[in-house]
């Protein structure tokens, strides 16, 4: 079954390379979804997949993908309805 959220990461997730090795985790679990930078200085991503895939996505994103970033906190909210992707794409 496919499940769909959306998460807005803050902390240090711009100009580090966040968004890039995000798709890469999205790429290895086969999430697909969008990741973007948001005005503000946060990313807003929408993943979707299975739900023990999107757990383990989760928690490499509260991790940072990149080791030059940091998340200092993550809003995650559920979503319904949401047209399905057929990957996952870095979104400029």
């Amino acid at each position: 079954m496919q499940n769909a959220i959306q998460l807005e990461v803050y902390g240090r997730v711009q100009g580090v390379g966040f968004r890039w090795m995000t798709k890469l985790v999205a790429d290895k679990l086969h999430i697909t979804g969008t990741v973007a930078n948001r005005e503000d200085g946060s990313v807003k991503i929408i993943a979707m997949g299975p739900a023990d895939a999107l757990e383990k996505f989760i928690g490499a994103v509260k991790a940072s993908p990149t080791p030059s970033g940091r998340v200092d906190r993550v809003i995650q909210t559920p979503l319904e309805n949401v047209s399905a992707c057929h990957k996952f794409s870095v979104v400029s």
